[in-house]
């Protein structure tokens, strides 16, 4: 019996899902799930390319040839970097407990609390990182007595942090609808309650990919604090730098050590965001 020339051979059916796989590689449909194997594939090519580029250049112009120099520092290297990573991780605690306390400030039904909430995020959001911690370190520590810089650090970088956590984790917050809490409140949840079994599972996911985006933030602000001459990772690059007068050998390695930090932070944060748009 002839087969109608209307109808599909089953060998048709069956290449076309190797036919859109192959597609998938170098075509994302707007909005849909990016394919982690392709592009994770295109980003090592790509930046295979672009080293390659600066290597290029870095011939050309002949203005890095002093590695040797910069080698003999590798041990202030490491200890600046290591600094970094534990400002980070303990700044990132605090802020976060900063953030809660903002944000239970700001949703208080004390008026004067909600002020003082919004007044704190404001002026931190509202100012430079920079002036932040020069008015910490020369005004406020030396009024109180504090002369430990690395103190000073951790409470400039976990304020300003705060502050912008604060505001995410309100936003996720709010994002709630009122009508689940108006049927919690009709099936007897009390507020705690409400809080633990409705609110705060509901605010961590849509919060959780910007606040991994800002704890990558939060490791690039670090290198501010090497204004006040905290030994971090950039002021160490610094120092090295007025040793061998090799700005380029320093502060490539500077680069290359932040990029170790922060790119599998963003990667966590852009499959934070991808997992938990879906999840509806």
């Amino acid at each position: 019996m002839e087969r109608n020339s209307g109808e599909r051979s089953p060998s048709a059916h069956l290449s076309t899902p190797k036919a859109l796989s192959t597609q998938s590689w170098l075509w994302h449909r707007p909005g849909s799930p990016s394919h982690p194997l392709a592009v994770g594939t295109f980003a090592v090519l790509i930046a295979v390319l672009l080293a390659g580029v600066l290597t290029f250049f870095l011939a050309l112009s002949g203005t890095a040839g002093n590695w040797d120099a910069v080698w003999r520092y590798r041990e202030v290297f490491f200890k600046g970097w290591l600094l970094t990573i534990v400002l980070s991780a303990t700044s990132l605690v605090l802020s976060l407990i900063i953030a809660a306390l903002i944000v239970a400030l700001r949703r208080a039904p004390l008026v004067p609390a909600r002020a003082a909430g919004s007044l704190v995020v404001e002026v931190i959001r509202g100012s430079p990182f920079l002036v932040l911690i020069l008015i910490l370190f020369y005004v406020v520590a030396p009024g109180i007595g504090i002369t430990d810089r690395l103190l000073v650090g951790l409470v400039a970088l976990s304020l300003f942090s705060g502050a912008y956590l604060a505001e995410m984790l309100r936003a996720g917050i709010e994002s709630v609808a009122a009508s689940q809490l108006d049927s919690a409140r009709a099936i007897g949840l009390t507020p705690s309650q409400t809080y633990r079994f409705l609110i705060i599972p509901q605010a961590l996911k849509q919060t959780l990919p910007p606040l991994a985006g800002q704890f990558a933030s939060l490791i690039k602000d670090s290198s501010l604090l090497s204004v006040i001459g905290l030994s971090e990772f950039t002021h160490a690059a610094q120092q090295i730098n007025s040793a061998t007068y090799s700005t380029i050998e320093v502060f490539l390695p500077l680069a290359v050590g932040y990029l170790i930090l922060t790119l599998p932070i963003s990667f966590l944060a852009r499959y934070l965001e991808e997992r938990f748009r879906y999840d509806y």
